[in-house]
């Protein structure tokens, strides 16, 4: 028979054990990229992806995938947005005897506000990032010196819209719906059975950005979107960015009341796989256009986590 104390130290050990700290060292990296990779899941495109989908434009009409960021736009926590507009002359002259008059402007805001690209240095699991790097290896108070969104080459592939509410027909999913494998697969079904391919960019449309203006504050509290079951399922497939038109991709409330943001984890840190934030589905809803050419050119700041973009669908 143990001892008390035997069994007191032995359940002390398993505490310890199953610790985050414990749980963050599973054989989750180093990526199949290589371990020195920093680009993620955008390693599989190559011209012939950007070949397929331009024989996908048929009408040449185009989707702007951003919605318009300003002071309103909901964000998370305490994300603002300010901007200010300064004249060249104060005095109200003008420059030289052409009478040149002009316009500057000052964006104080933070980057992951409206619709946003969430790089690989977003979210990690225990301090450790893509391919397993510690963030005391790469960030720093003036900027990320790994996984900068903006060494992100252009993404120009196959975009997939599928189309969650539509399928349900309703005009939006409740909140805390979860959408993993089986929900992905019967949507794709209904609206003809389309497949998605390694390299596609696939976006979610769940109805809920409409609320986003109706009713601002119900739109931050919770959101329909993406288990980690259909997060996985998608990175199986060889998808290289996930979004949808939430503020977080991932279903809030989650499926569980203790796992916080598993799905930015499990795409971000795991799989090196990119999350597009409120991105605009609706017009490609409404025209039930599943299938286009998707192109993103993100800005270029040096340093930074997260983009504001406006990706463009061409069909």
């Amino acid at each position: 028979m143990i001892a008390p104390c035997t069994r007191w130290l032995a359940f002390l050990a398993l505490v310890v054990f199953l610790t985050p700290a414990a749980f963050a060292e599973e054989d989750w990296y180093p990526s199949k990229y290589g371990a020195e990779d920093t680009l993620g899941a955008v390693n599989v495109l190559k011209p012939a992806h950007v070949i397929a989908a331009m024989k996908l434009v048929k009408e040449g009409k185009t989707y702007a995938l951003g919605v318009p960021t300003g002071p309103r736009t909901p964000a998370y926590g305490t994300r603002k947005y300010q901007i200010m507009t300064t004249g060249g002359d104060p005095s109200g002259g003008t420059l030289g005897e052409n009478q040149a008059t002009f316009n500057d402007d000052l964006l104080m805001t933070w980057v992951g506000i409206g619709s946003q690209l969430d790089g690989l240095g977003h979210l990690g699991i225990n301090h450790r990032y893509y391919n397993g790097v510690h963030a005391s290896e790469f960030v720093r108070l003036d900027g990320l010196t790994r996984f900068s969104t903006h060494e992100v080459p252009p993404i120009v592939t196959r975009g997939i819209l599928v189309d969650l509410a539509g399928w349900k027909d309703v005009p939006y999913l409740p909140a805390g719906t979860a959408i993993n494998e089986a929900e992905i697969v019967a949507a794709l079904a209904a609206q003809g059975d389309t497949k998605i391919s390694e390299g596609d960019v696939v976006l979610l449309h769940t109805g809920w950005q409409a609320l986003a203006e109706s009713d601002p504050d119900t739109f931050l509290q919770g959101e329909p979107g993406l288990g980690v079951g259909g997060a996985e399922y998608l990175a199986k497939l060889g998808v290289v960015a996930v979004g949808a038109d939430t503020w977080g991709v991932e279903v809030v409330p989650g499926e569980s009341d203790t796992i916080i943001f598993p799905v930015h984890q499990d795409l971000l840190a795991k799989h090196g796989v990119y999350l597009l934030e409120n991105m605009n589905t609706a017009e490609l809803a409404k025209d039930q256009a599943t299938e286009f050419l998707f192109v993103l050119g993100q800005p270029r700041f040096v340093g930074s986590v997260q983009a504001v973009i406006n990706p463009v669908a061409i069909r």
